[in-house]
């Protein structure tokens, strides 16, 4: 029975920290990517506003065009 507990903690921490992983994993990969390329903005759905060198609209809303 103690030996059931055991390894039922064991597993919830390493669930538990491979999730945290996970998320900064997601983070650096979303922050990395801050610049989008007229091409680029068009393909993920919106539309290059030169005047103000943002994408608008789509999967890149928002982002720096360079």
């Amino acid at each position: 029975m103690r030996i059931r507990r055991i390894l039922a903690a064991v597993i919830a921490t390493a669930a538990l920290a491979g999730l945290g992983l996970t998320g900064a994993a997601t983070a650096t990969a979303k922050g990395a990517h801050s610049y989008v390329t007229p091409s680029e903005c068009k393909q993920g759905g919106g539309t290059a506003d030169l005047s103000d060198n943002t994408c608008k609209g789509g999967t890149h809303n928002g982002e720096k065009i360079d």
